[in-house]
């Protein structure tokens, strides 16, 4: 390229392409979802129902899992699935058995399925 040509004129129309914003590696529960996640798993194990959790960030989804003890399969997996965001719902609460409890586009809608509300018993 000599120096009196201009990139402009070598892309022949004048206009130089953008690259496409790259799509996150990960998906991730971002700060809001975790404080919601978080509060949920405290009171749970006040109550003395969760003892521990995990999180997982996959390439097409992420995972908050609860167990009652570490050694065992998780409880309940609370999914953020990005791609079912416009059809079902990003989230879902699955249980141990792998059946879907509760599917839906708000968090807090859907982890309702799991604050059960604590009584006294006479």
């Amino acid at each position: 390229m000599s120096e009196s040509e201009t990139p402009q004129s070598q892309a022949g129309n004048g206009v130089i392409p953008f690259p496409a914003p790259a799509k996150p590696a990960t998906v991730t529960f971002d700060r809001r979802e975790l404080s919601e996640l978080l509060n949920l798993y405290g009171r749970m194990v006040a109550a003395g129902e969760w003892r521990d959790y995990a999180i997982d960030f996959l390439k097409d989804q992420a995972q908050f899992s609860v167990y009652r003890r570490s050694s065992e399969v998780p409880l309940y997996r609370i999914v953020k699935d990005p791609a079912l965001a416009k059809r079902q719902g990003a989230y879902s609460v699955v249980a141990a058995t792998g059946l879907v409890l509760k599917r839906g586009a708000e968090l807090s809608r859907v982890l309702r399925v799991l604050d059960k509300k604590l009584s006294v018993v006479g």
